[in-house]
């Protein structure tokens, strides 16, 4: 059965993956953006909204949209966040502390919020929120990027718990390293912060791992895909990491 698919930072990388997964899949897609050349590169089929996920207006503006032509939303994929400083605890201002929470915690709490009750009148949903093994474990210079990881896991399993009578399914998702463009910036951001190479980062990133591989987008995807349908219909509340095993990070990175 087709499922109506709602997906944050859906015009690249882990997202734009999810959605072109779900597409595959037969489901209708909604992809939200900020980045408007992005979004504009991608398909057709997709309804596509430009918004920035900490803006409440734009937001609410959305999901009366989405009420319009959709009537019902099946999955969420809470999907959206940035890195965030590379830096020493001292060395990062408020100000980029609070852009990291904003977006990367308080844009899955709007999101949830909004499709809560749509999913609770329907009795029925998944919830998938991207985390990060950055929100299982500590990194040494990433302190806004990791808080803000484990904030959406604590979210999750809150959530998990107020939803599960009405069969709404909450889960997190931890990518490791995935390829790709976002992870190019944060090995710029630790090659100019503490004075390593670039083969060094990456080596420690696959080093620390049981598989030694660095994650693709499509992995990330495919579990989506997994916690969406009927085959992990009694999963919730579950954190599922995506990284090759995750052995102990890196203390140099």
């Amino acid at each position: 059965m087709s499922k109506n698919v709602l997906i944050t930072a859906g015009a690249s990388g882990i997202g734009k993956a999810m959605a072109e997964a779900f597409e595959k899949n037969g489901d209708s897609i909604w992809i939200v953006d900020s980045d408007r050349e992005a979004i504009e590169k991608c398909s057709n089929n997709w309804n596509k909204s430009i918004l920035d996920v900490r803006d409440e207006k734009s937001i609410l503006k959305l999901f009366e949209e989405i009420k319009l032509k959709w009537k019902g939303v099946d999955v969420l994929c809470a999907n959206a966040g940035i890195k965030g400083p590379t830096s020493l605890i001292e060395n990062i201002s408020l100000e980029e502390w609070k852009d990291c929470l904003d977006i990367n915690l308080d844009g899955v709490f709007l999101f949830s919020k909004l499709v809560a009750p749509i999913m609770k009148k329907q009795r029925s949903g998944s919830i998938i929120i991207t985390s990060s093994t950055a929100g299982i474990f500590g990194f040494s210079h990433r302190s806004p990027y990791v808080t803000s990881k484990w904030g959406v896991i604590g979210l999750m399993k809150s959530l998990a718990i107020e939803l599960g009578s009405y069969d709404i399914r909450v889960n997190a998702i931890c990518p490791g390293s995935v390829e790709g463009e976002r992870l190019e910036k944060v090995v710029e951001a630790e090659i100019a912060s503490k004075r390593m190479t670039r083969e060094e980062i990456y080596n420690a990133y696959t080093a620390g791992t049981s598989m030694k591989k660095l994650i693709k987008a499509e992995d990330i995807a495919n579990m989506a895909l997994f916690l969406s349908g009927h085959g992990s219909r009694l999963v919730s509340g579950q954190v599922i990491a995506v990284d090759g095993h995750t052995e102990v990070p890196d203390p140099k990175v």
